[in-house]
């Protein structure tokens, strides 16, 4: 019988702005052997993150290039670009990465970059997709992993999960149903990313 190989463990970097819940998710899950893995690092562009406490707490080194403190978008996406190369990391994964991202960045990254949406991609990108959802009148919305391109919530699908969108819901309630989805939805796309499992074809993303 042929002895199992060794898994590698991939490295991940986590960009967040806020709460990082999401962040949290993927902690635990690589905590509990669900994804092979290492979380090498968290940036914030948010100096009042709640999410470098959860860094903190996890033992995770954290960065914050603050936006407010450069003069310019460009100025802040070089010391941006600088912070994730020193993560010298396999993937990284925005989870509530509040900030689209220039082309330097994404060519450099290209394929080695996720971003999770609350809403069914290509439905309602943007900003407050629940909202979108809800004044829509949809019957159904979820949450999109993808992997992260040029535009605004365009790359290509790697994980969707739905929830029914109920008569009586607001944007808040809606926003808390999708979160249950989003902390299944993201620690399993950046496992399949961390298994090899994912296979990009133009627009698709086949899991292997």
């Amino acid at each position: 019988m042929e002895p199992e190989r060794p898994v590698h463990k991939k490295r991940i970097a986590v960009l967040a702005s806020g709460r990082g819940s999401n962040f949290q998710a993927v902690v635990d899950a690589i905590a509990a052997g669900e994804i092979p893995a290492i979380c090498v690092g968290l940036i914030t562009d948010n100096p009042r993150a709640y999410a470098i406490q959860r860094a903190e707490d996890a033992g995770i080194p954290a960065v914050v290039v603050d936006y407010a403190r450069f003069p310019s978008k460009a100025a802040y996406e070089e010391a941006l670009l600088v912070a994730m190369r020193s993560c010298r990391a396999d993937l990284f994964v925005l989870a509530g990465y509040m900030r689209i991202l220039g082309a330097g960045i994404v060519h450099e990254f290209s394929g080695r970059m996720m971003n999770i949406h609350p809403a069914l991609l290509p439905a309602f990108t943007g900003l407050h997709a629940q909202r979108q959802a809800v004044e829509c009148g949809v019957k159904v919305s979820g949450c999109t992993v993808h992997l992260v391109d040029e535009g605004m919530d365009t790359g290509p699908i790697v994980v969707q999960r739905c929830v029914p969108v109920l008569p009586d819901d607001d944007e808040s309630a809606l926003a808390d149903r999708i979160l249950v989805e989003e902390h299944k939805a993201l620690p399993l796309a950046v496992k399949l990313f961390c298994e090899e499992r994912l296979e990009v074809d133009g627009r698709r993303v086949w899991v292997r």
